[in-house]
Formats: C-alpha cells, sequence, structure tokens
C-alpha cells in the first residue's frame, strides 16, 4: 500500500487500476481528467497521511469507471439532458412530492399504480423514504440500513424500483432516494464483519474496548435521542463501545478510512444505476469526528461531499445530492453549492412558518427571507411545510434577540403551543424526544392537525394553505408530504404498537387517507377544500415564470402580520403578502406606490387597481404580477 504522492503519479496509478477494471470510456476519461485534480486536492487533505491513500483512490476511480461502462443508455441520455439545462430543478413547474412507499401505497407496484395521481397533482420529483432491506421492527423508519442494495422484501426487489424509475423518468418525474451514509444498521454486513474482528471491516466503525474515548469523545458531542441512550456511544454485548449518533442500533461509519469513502461511493453509484436522480444526504452535518470538537458540521464533512460529487461527475453527471443540515442556519447554507449539494431543505423556513402562524407575528419570518434565503447560482431550496421528521426550532438566537426575543424561552413557549399545553393553542401537535432536564423538545404532527383542522379552529384550512403558499412562492422545489392535500390528520394508533410507540413521529406517519382522497372533489370536506385550493395554487404556480429560482426581493409593509416578498421575472415582478394574523389588514396604496397602479391577481384572475390598496383577511395571501417603477 501507498501514501498519496503527485497528482501525476497517482493520475497513473488510477489509469492502470481502470484499464485492469475493463474497457475505459473516451467520455469516462474526459470527466475523470476533469475531476481528478479535484479527487485528488481532497483525498489528499482527508487521507494524504494514510498509507492506503494512493491504493483506495486508484480503485475508487476503478469502480467509478466500472459504474460509467455499466451506466444503462437512457440514464446516459438522462445525462446529457442534465447537463444541457444544470438548473432543471429550478423551474416553476418543478413540485416535489414525498410518501413512505408502504404507507401510501403498500408496495413499489402500489406506487407504480399511483403515476397518474402523481401527474394529476404535478409531481415532476418524488421521494420515497428508507424502502432498503433494514431490521425487522424498530429501524427508524428505514434510516437503519441493512443492505442499499436490496429492497425491502415487503415492499419490493430492486428490479421494480429499476422499472419504476424508468416509468416515473417517462412521465417526467424523478425518482429520489434517501442515501443513509452516515450510519448502517448493526445488522449491515459490514457492522457485523467490523465486529467480529474481520480485518477489512474493523475499521469501518468506530469501536473502543473501555470507557477512555468514548467519555473524551463525549465532553464535547451532544445527545441527539436521549429517550434511546445517553451520549453517543452505546456498549457492545462483549463489553466494547461503539459510536452511534443516533439510536442504537444505527452505528456511524468511520469516514477517517478512505476504504469506507470507497465502499459509500460504490452504493452510490449502483443506486445512480437504478434511475435515481436525486439523492437526500442524510444527516451530513454528522460525517466526521474529531476529539475535542461537537463532530458537527466540521470542514471535513464538507470536503468528503465534495469528493462524493467529483465522483458522481465522473460516472453519474445527471445525477445531484439534497443536504439533509438541521443545524444553525449559518451551517445549512455553508453545504450548498453546485460542487457539494445543489439542493438542500430549507428547515429555518419550515420551523419559521410554524412560529408566524403560532405568533402571528411575520418579523422572523421575514429577516430570515431576505438575510437568510440567498444561494449561489446553480443550487436551489427545497421549501417544505413538514417532513417525515419533526419540526425542531432551527432559528438563531442572535436573530431572535435582534427582534427582542429569548431564543430558549420563544422555543419554549413554541413547543407547549404545539403540543396543545398553551391555553387557546389551535394546534394538536406531540412531542418528540422531549428532554425534561434541559425542557428542549421537537415537535410532531400533519400539517391540518399543527394548523387547527383537527381542532375544528375556524381558521384551520386557511393556515394550510398559507403555510403552503409561501412554500409554493419562495422559489425552488416545493415539496409536498403526500396526505397534506386532502388535510390528513394525525393518527394515534402508533400508541398501540409495541415497536413505534415511542417515536411520536409516527403520528404524522399515517397510512394513505383514502376517505380523504375519495372526497378531494367534494367541497362539502376539508378534504375536498383544501385539494381544490391547493392545486389551483400548484397550477397558477407553474404559469408564472417569475416564481422558478431563488431570487428574493423582501417587501415590508406597516403590519408585523404580514409577510411579504417579490419574486422578479424579466420585466414583471410577482409579490406576495401573507397575513398571518388574526385580523384583516389593509395594505394601502402608499405601501404600493412603487409599482405601476394596475396589477393582476394570479390566483383570482382579476386585475386590480393599487390604487385602491389589497385587503388581506386573516390567514389570507395574494399573489400579483406588477411591474416596478
Amino acid at each position: 500500500m501507498t501514501a498519496l504522492t503527485t497528482l501525476e503519479a497517482d493520475r497513473a496509478s488510477a489509469l492502470d487500476a481502470m484499464e485492469r477494471s475493463g474497457r475505459v470510456d473516451d467520455d469516462f476519461l474526459t470527466r475523470f481528467d476533469a475531476q481528478f485534480p479535484r479527487l485528488h486536492e481532497l483525498f489528499a487533505r482527508l487521507y494524504g497521511g494514510r498509507a492506503d491513500g494512493q491504493e483506495q483512490l486508484a480503485l475508487l476511480a476503478a469502480e467509478a469507471s466500472s459504474a460509467w461502462n455499466a451506466r444503462p443508455l437512457e440514464l446516459k441520455v438522462r445525462d446529457e439532458q442534465r447537463l444541457a439545462d444544470p438548473e432543471w430543478f429550478a423551474s416553476e413547474r418543478a413540485l416535489g412530492g414525498v410518501c413512505y412507499v408502504d404507507r401510501f401505497a403498500g408496495n413499489l407496484a402500489g406506487i407504480r399504480d399511483q403515476i397518474p395521481y402523481f401527474r394529476e397533482l404535478g409531481l415532476s420529483y418524488l421521494h420515497l423514504m428508507p424502502l432498503f432491506d433494514a431490521p425487522e421492527g424498530d429501524n427508524d423508519g428505514g434510516y437503519a440500513v441493512s443492505s442499499y442494495r436490496r429492497v425491502n422484501p415487503s415492499l419490493g426487489t430492486m428490479a421494480q424500483l429499476s422499472e419504476l424509475a424508468a416509468d416515473l423518468r417517462t412521465s417526467g418525474i424523478s425518482l429520489v432516494l434517501d442515501f443513509v451514509f452516515n450510519h448502517t444498521s448493526n445488522e449491515h454486513d459490514w457492522a457485523r464483519a467490523a465486529v467480529a474482528g474481520n480485518p477489512a471491516y474493523e475499521d469501518f466503525y468506530l469501536i473502543f474496548p473501555d470507557r477512555e474515548m468514548p467519555d473524551a469523545y463525549e465532553r464535547t458531542t451532544r445527545e441527539i435521542f436521549p429517550d434511546d441512550h445517553a451520549g453517543s456511544f452505546v456498549q457492545l454485548d462483549d463489553g466494547r463501545w461503539i459510536w452511534s449518533t443516533f439510536y442504537h442500533y444505527q452505528w456511524d461509519l468511520n469516514y477517517a478510512n478512505p476504504a469506507v469513502f470507497r465502499a459509500m461511493a460504490g452504493e452510490m453509484l449502483f443506486l445512480a444505476n437504478q434511475g435515481v436522480e436525486v439523492l437526500r444526504m442524510d444527516a451530513v452535518a454528522f460525517i466526521w469526528k474529531q476529539l475535542g470538537t461537537a463532530c458537527e458540521s466540521l470542514p471535513e464533512a464538507h470536503m468528503l461531499l465534495q469528493a462524493f460529487n467529483a465522483v458522481l461527475a465522473m460516472a453519474a453527471p445527471g445525477m445531484v445530492f439534497k443536504s439533509e443540515a438541521i443545524v444553525h442556519p449559518d451551517e445549512v447554507v455553508a453545504y450548498i453549492s453546485p460542487g457539494e449539494c445543489q439542493l438542500s431543505y430549507n428547515p429555518l423556513q419550515m420551523a419559521l412558518t410554524w412560529e408566524a402562524l403560532a405568533t402571528r407575528d411575520g418579523r422572523l419570518l421575514q429577516d430570515a427571507l431576505e438575510r437568510r434565503h440567498a444561494l449561489p447560482p446553480g443550487t436551489a431550496w427545497v421549501n417544505y411545510v413538514r417532513s417525515h421528521d419533526d419540526v425542531g426550532w432551527t432559528f438563531a438566537d442572535e436573530d431572535a434577540a435582534a427582534l427582542g426575543i429569548d431564543g430558549y424561552g420563544h422555543r419554549q413557549f413554541l413547543n407547549r403551543f404545539y403540543t396543545g399545553r398553551f391555553d387557546g393553542s389551535f394546534a394538536r401537535g406531540v412531542a418528540f424526544q422531549e428532554n425534561p432536564a434541559t425542557g428542549d423538545a421537537r415537535v410532531t404532527g400533519t400539517t391540518a392537525s399543527l394548523a387547527g383542522i383537527e381542532a375544528g379552529d375556524a381558521g384551520g384550512e386557511d393556515r394550510v394553505l398559507l403555510a403552503h403558499t409561501l412554500a409554493l412562492s419562495t422559489g425552488g422545489i416545493p415539496l409536498l408530504y403526500l396526505g397534506d392535500e386532502v388535510a390528513q390528520l394525525n393518527d394515534y394508533s402508533y400508541a398501540d404498537d409495541p415497536v413505534r410507540r415511542g417515536d411520536s413521529r409516527w403520528v404524522h406517519r399515517g397510512n394513505s387517507p383514502r376517505d380523504r382522497y375519495a372526497q378531494r372533489g367534494n367541497l362539502d370536506t376539508a378534504a375536498g377544500r383544501v385539494f381544490r385550493r391547493l392545486t389551483k395554487l400548484i397550477a397558477v404556480r407553474q404559469s408564472a415564470p417569475e416564481l422558478a429560482g431563488n431570487d428574493l426581493i423582501g417587501f415590508r409593509t406597516p403590519y408585523t402580520s404580514v409577510i411579504g416578498y417579490q419574486r422578479p421575472g424579466e420585466t414583471t415582478r410577482v409579490l406576495v403578502l401573507a397575513n398571518v394574523g388574526d385580523r384583516e389588514v389593509r395594505i394601502d396604496p402608499l405601501t404600493l406606490s412603487g409599482f405601476e397602479r394596475s396589477a393582476f391577481d394570479l390566483i383570482h384572475d382579476v386585475e386590480l387597481d393599487l390604487d385602491e390598496g389589497i385587503d388581506l383577511p386573516a390567514h389570507g395571501f395574494v399573489w400579483l404580477r406588477v411591474t416596478p417603477l
């Protein structure tokens, strides 16, 4: 084994390994030459001191070449399309949907049967929650992966997944899957081999013989799931300790070992060749460990993502990454770039949407849209109202303090409000991972239950639409949790399931509400009214080119309850005004004096005279096409 040397020498070693592995395609070689200097630099920074650095880099290049040779022709054609339109995800027609395969449709065949509905809804992006082989029983909703190359048998087969990807692609829908690369389940073959002392895998995880090193690390790391176990380590049956950031059956991989990087790159390329077009990079902040730090969002985490990106650019250039970083807003943005993660969840906007609805005050969200929304060219937000996960109050304390708000106390209030512990609350949420010692918690619940429909609150339906209008109009890819479009309510039956009762997130992961989908054409039902109004918004968005991309210009009104912003087009803009308050407000002509007097209300399809002002009812909103003076 040899350490990394010069670029030229290591490139020669890589070329030799590629030739020994099979034919080296000219197209691949062109991309290899473009990407290898970047990959080599990253490997030198990550693994320059390792004796096996050069060997692992060469083997990685050979695997990438083999993956390209095995890539189906139709996916290579898709690569060319994506390279010709690298910001395809920023279109005004982009719309995502997310669901669990079994909860929504039973299995992969059932998802395939739902393609006509996905087209009816206007989806261009479908995120199927973890569907790989995982331990029976408690498996963190599939995020404890036992194999990245086997579909959970209860859902189908890898061949069916590949066929589904092809059918979705034909329908204009990109398949999105989670790539759980911080950890595996304790039943993964790598994990079993590591615990058994197999020399090829014993360095794949961080295992220590006693508490000396775990105690040293835990002086600076934080507990993520205190209900499951204390600290960052769990004890093995033989008395040793293994790093386990999340649940005790999810063991963190050791990316200080370049063989781990190569192994995970191989899994990634395998999935790319099944037709997956977007990988949601799970728990990106946690992937590098360093003693004396929080082991979150370290520089090496970014280097790893950039190195994975370089490998993809060689062997699956049409695929993109989506970052899942539920951290400080400044750290979230740090993961987003064309060379790292092209897409990212926008947890700040999600959290502050719910914060604004609870407080009837849009100032924190307004500030975030004006100060924290901008992204580099070639990237986009994925904006969502809620996800499979919890609502965590990820706003920056310094942003709150600037408005005279104490961050800690405000989070306590929001937790009480959304879990029904605050008098007058319209919400019916459930606490998740509540820590009595610190008072920390997150909130779970469907959009309809959190917004007031479950409680029978008169403003519930309007709040559901208001939350979605923000996700639909702020840019990037708006993402619908399927079921929310028909006002799905919480499912409390999880509490009767011995496997799931300890994870309150199952309250909003109920089975597909067939009765509500059957009512989606009936305006006498909440399901029908929400569906009609939401699909109208989707259709309007798809016809408004100003809503493409991410560019956003703030727009202030005299009212703290009104969130305002402009989405610029070539000559016109779409002005969005959203009232999170419980009272009607009037936007006077002076506030609107920066625009020509004639405006067009996109949602209601009528011309407006701005000299007459705009009336915004409680929880009301408008999308106005305006022309700046």
